[in-house]
């Protein structure tokens, strides 16, 4: 197992190169990286559902969200709440901020589009009418997901925001440690887990979760007061993403920097 300045280093070296990938692969691997995250939330919904009692339902759906993050870092994938830790390879002058500004904007909007992809396509396909899941029903808790997230204040939103990408950041560092591939999953799979249980907020999931009850109540004719794209950008993925970037970058990046980076030399 590799040292936590070790790790440092190593991420250090990952992330420069992060900031290097062409705009066009960047955005493309950025894409798959929605997909995975997208497909890890709804089987975790598939799995939860009609589950008594709730608690348990929302352990097992704990417990098979993070295929979509193992998928990511497997698969080499670009995902923005891991990628909120580039800000340490900045700090060490290794890649500039322009560059860790633009592979954060290029890798967002393709992780949206990824998700939002997924969100259509198992709606469309998995889940509407009754030779959906479970008969259709699925698409009610689609709905009622969607309606929740949108549901919670500005602040809450930024909180749980913060929360869950402590936690995300986390999972890549503790990944890092470990040399081989089932060492690298079993470090990601509990933090991940963690974030879930405790119902925090991760933008790229909430890419696919909304658009997906939004999809759902199109589809079923469900009107529901206050849900659409809208209120998702402004009540749900605007304060999750400041959030995230909050507890990605300057709580997990900027204070491991400080610890294991700062004043040493490479």
């Amino acid at each position: 197992m590799k040292s936590p300045a070790e790790v440092a280093r190593l991420y250090v070296d990952a992330g420069s190169q992060k900031a290097q990938l062409p705009v066009g692969k960047m955005f493309l691997l950025a894409v798959f990286a929605g997909m995975f995250i997208a497909m890890g939330g709804f089987a975790s919904t598939v799995a939860s559902y009609g589950v008594v009692p709730v608690a348990l339902g929302r352990m097992l759906s704990a417990m098979i969200f993070p295929i979509g993050l193992m998928m990511v870092l497997v698969g080499g994938a670009e995902l923005f709440t891991g990628n909120s830790l580039m800000l340490m390879p900045v700090l060490q002058k290794r890649t500039t901020l322009v560059k860790m500004l633009l592979n954060w904007l290029i890798v967002f909007l393709g992780n949206f589009v990824g998700s939002v992809f997924i969100a259509w396509v198992v709606t469309t396909g998995s889940v509407r009418g009754e030779s959906g899941l479970y008969g259709g029903a699925l698409s009610q808790v689609l709905i009622n997901t969607a309606a929740s997230k949108i549901s919670l204040s500005f602040l809450e939103a930024i909180l749980r925001g913060i929360l869950c990408n402590f936690m995300v950041c986390m999972a890549v560092w503790v990944s890092f440690a470990a040399d081989e591939l089932a060492g690298k999953i079993a470090a990601l799979y509990l933090p991940i887990l963690l974030f879930v249980l405790c119902g925090f907020e991760h933008c790229v999931a909430n890419m696919y979760f909304i658009p997906a009850g939004l999809f759902a109540a199109l589809y079923s004719g469900t009107s529901v007061e206050g849900l659409n794209w809208l209120t998702f950008i402004v009540r749900n993925l605007l304060p999750v993403t400041l959030g995230n970037l909050i507890g990605g970058a300057l709580i997990t990046g900027f204070g491991y920097w400080l610890v294991y980076l700062q004043g040493h030399d490479e």
